[in-house]
C-alpha cells in the first residue's frame, strides 16, 4: 500500500495563501481573551503549594497538599533526596505541541516548562518530533534501543503496539502508588473509568497519560440555517424545519439543500482522504446497532461483511454528491481553508476548528461569528437515537523501557495531565493539545479559547466517543479497511466486495499477531465503548 497520506496539523497551522490565512500561533487566541492585570499576584493563593502565578486568575490552576499534581511534586522531591531522581527528562514530542508548554499564557504567567524546573530542579529538555512521525521515530529508538528519549508521545492507539514490542513501561504501580485521579467524578475524565480505559490503557494495564483531546465534532454555519429564506425553502421542500441534523438521514438531506457547488457551497465537507476518511466511515457504521455496532465480536470475528457494513459503506460512497469533488484527495488546508471561506455548511474536524477560525484575531476567516456546534448524527432504535463519534490521533505520553527513571517520568506525566496543569495548558492557542477532562470543559480561560456553544457539545461528543482499534496490528488493520474504501468510492470495488476483502485481511492480519492475544484485547477494548442514547424528538 502507498504511504498514508496525512496532512499534518502543523501544515495547517502554517498554511499557504490558498488555504488559509491563520496569526502565528501565539496571535491565535481570541482578542477577547483578557490579559493579566497589572497587579496579579506573584504569591499562591492561601492553602496553595504549587502552580502558577502572576496572572488574574492562577488560583484556578494551583494546587493543595492533597492534589494529584502535589503528590507528584512531593514524590520528586523525595526521589531527588534520596539520589533517585535525574537532572533531566528527555520528552520527545510532536513539534506542532511544543509551544503549549513553552509559550507563556497567558500575559504575565510563566510557561508549564519554566513552572515544572523552577518545582522540581529537573531540567525538561523537549525534542521535537515531525507531526505523523511520532510513530516511526519511536519506533526507531526501541529497535535501535537508542535510549534517545525518557517518554514519547505517541497517537493512543498505538499503545498496544508499543506494548507488545516491550518498548514502554506499565505503570499500573506508579498509579497505585500516587493516584492521579484520572476518574474523579467531578475534575476527571469524561465516562470515568471507561475515558481512562479509552485513553490510557490496553489491555486493562495503564501504558499511557493522555495529554491530547482528538474528538471528532460536527460543526455548523449558523448563518445559514437561521437565513429565514433557507428556513422557509427547506421547509417548503421537505415538509419540516430546518435544523441541525439528528439522523444520518437527515444530514444527507440538510447537506444535498445547501449543496451549490455553482455557488462555491458544499453541503458536508468531512473529509474522504486516504489516512482520514476510515474515520468517517467508522462513525457511520458504529452507529449500526444499539447501543454499538462492534467491528469485532467476542471471538474476534470481524463483524464488517454484512449488511451493516455494507450500508455504511453506501452511505459514505453516496455522500461524495454533496463534497467537492476533489473529497478524496482533500486533507487538512482544504477542509480548514474552505470551511474559513465560507465554503461548506456543515463538517467533521478536530475540535479545534472554532478555536481556530471563529475568531477574530484570524483575518483570513469569514466565518467569525457563524459556527456552530452539534452533536454526532445518528441512527434511531426503538425511540432513542445511537449518536457516535470516534477519536482520531490524539497523542498519549509513554515512559520509555529504555529510560534509567521511570518513575520520575510518570510523575511529570501525572502533573502534566492533571486537571489543574492540563487545563491550563490546553488554554494556550500555542499547540494541538486540545480539552477532553470535565475539569478543562468548565475552565473559564478554556472556554474563552474555545467558545462557550462549542464547549458543552464538546463535551457530550467525548461521552460518545467510540475507540478506533487499538491493539496490536492497529495500522495494519486500518490499513486494510482504508485500501478497501478508497476502492470503493473510486467504483473499483463494490461496497460488499470491499468489505469482504477487508475481513479476509482483517482475518490474516489476526492469524499474525495472535489469535488470543488479539481476543484479549478486543475485550478489553470494548470496556471503553460508551452507552449513551439520546431520546428521539420531533
Amino acid at each position: 500500500m502507498a504511504e498514508i497520506y496525512r496532512t499534518s496539523r502543523r501544515r495547517f497551522l502554517a498554511g499557504s495563501g490558498q488555504a488559509i490565512a491563520l496569526t502565528a500561533a501565539a496571535g491565535i487566541a481570541p482578542q477577547f481573551i483578557r490579559p493579566a492585570r497589572a497587579f496579579a499576584s506573584d504569591a499562591l493563593a492561601p492553602g496553595m503549594i504549587g502552580g502558577p502565578t502572576g496572572f488574574d486568575g492562577a488560583e484556578r490552576y494551583q494546587y493543595g497538599p492533597d492534589t494529584p499534581e502535589a503528590r507528584a511534586i512531593e514524590a520528586l522531591k523525595a526521589l531527588k533526596g534520596a539520589g533517585k531522581a535525574p537532572t533531566r527528562i528527555v520528552l520527545g514530542l510532536s513539534d506542532g505541541s511544543i509551544g503549549q508548554l513553552t509559550q507563556p499564557f497567558p500575559q504575565g504567567a510563566p510557561s508549564i516548562k519554566d513552572l515544572w524546573e523552577k518545582e522540581t530542579g529537573i531540567t525538561l529538555d523537549i525534542v521535537g518530533v515531525p507531526n505523523g512521525q511520532e510513530f516511526t521515530k519511536t519506533m526507531q529508538d526501541i529497535s535501535t534501543k537508542g535510549g534517545a528519549f525518557d517518554i514519547y508521545a505517541v497517537e493512543w492507539n498505538r499503545l498496544g503496539d508499543l506494548a507488545e514490542a516491550g518498548g514502554i513501561v506499565a505503570l499500573d504501580d506508579y498509579v497505585a502508588q500516587h493516584k492521579p485521579e484520572w476518574d474523579d467524578a467531578e475534575r476527571g475524565y469524561v465516562n470515568g473509568q471507561k475515558g481512562v480505559s479509552l485513553l490510557n490503557q490496553y489491555r486493562g494495564s495503564t501504558y499511557g497519560v493522555s495529554l491530547d483531546g482528538d474528538f471528532q465534532t460536527w460543526n455548523f454555519r449558523t448563518d445559514l440555517f437561521n437565513d429565514e429564506a433557507e428556513k422557509k425553502a427547506f421547509a417548503d421542500k421537505h415538509g419540516h424545519e430546518l435544523a441541525p441534523p439528528k439522523t444520518w438521514k437527515e444530514l444527507d438531506e440538510v447537506a444535498a439543500f445547501f449543496h451549490r457547488p455553482d455557488k462555491g457551497l458544499f453541503g458536508c465537507t468531512d473529509l474522504r482522504n486516504q489516512g482520514w476518511g476510515y474515520t468517517n466511515w467508522y462513525q457511520r457504521f458504529v452507529s449500526m446497532a444499539s447501543p454499538n455496532q462492534f467491528l469485532f465480536d467476542d471471538d474476534g470475528k470481524p463483524l464488517i461483511n454484512g449488511e451493516a457494513g455494507f450500508q455504511a459503506t453506501r452511505e459514505y460512497i453516496d455522500s461524495l454528491s454533496y463534497h467537492s469533488p476533489d473529497a478524496i484527495s482533500w486533507g487538512w488546508p482544504e477542509q480548514y481553508g474552505n470551511f474559513a471561506g465560507g465554503g461548506a455548511a456543515m463538517t467533521c474536524a478536530f475540535s479545534n476548528l472554532p478555536k481556530f477560525l471563529d475568531n477574530a484575531g484570524n483575518q483570513g476567516s469569514k466565518v467569525t461569528g457563524k459556527v456552530g456546534s452539534m452533536l454526532p448524527p445518528g441512527r434511531e432504535f426503538d425511540g432513542q437515537l445511537v449518536r457516535r463519534s470516534v477519536l482520531w490521533l490524539n497523542l498519549s505520553a509513554s515512559v520509555s523501557a529504555q529510560s534509567p527513571h521511570p518513575e520520575a517520568c510518570y510523575l511529570l506525566l501525572q502533573w502534566l495531565g492533571s486537571s489543574r496543569i492540563y487545563s491550563w495548558m490546553t488554554a494556550n492557542p500555542g499547540g494541538y493539545f486540545d480539552p477532553f477532562q470535565l475539569s478543562n470543559f468548565a475552565d473559564p480561560l478554556v472556554r474563552q479559547t474555545y467558545h462557550d456553544y462549542h464547549m458543552d457539545v464538546v463535551r457530550e461528543t467525548v461521552a460518545r466517543t467510540v475507540p478506533t482499534i487499538n491493539y496490536p496490528g492497529a495500522t495494519a488493520f486500518h490499513n486494510a479497511l482504508d485500501e478497501n474504501l478508497m476502492a470503493a468510492l473510486t467504483k473499483t470495488k463494490s461496497p460488499e466486495d470491499a468489505m469482504a476483502d477487508t475481513e479476509r485481511q482483517w482475518n490474516r492480519i489476526a492469524r499474525r499477531i495472535g489469535e488470543d492475544k488479539l481476543v484479549a484485547a478486543i475485550k478489553s477494548n470494548k470496556e471503553a465503548w460508551p452507552t449513551v442514547l439520546d431520546p428521539v424528538t420531533g
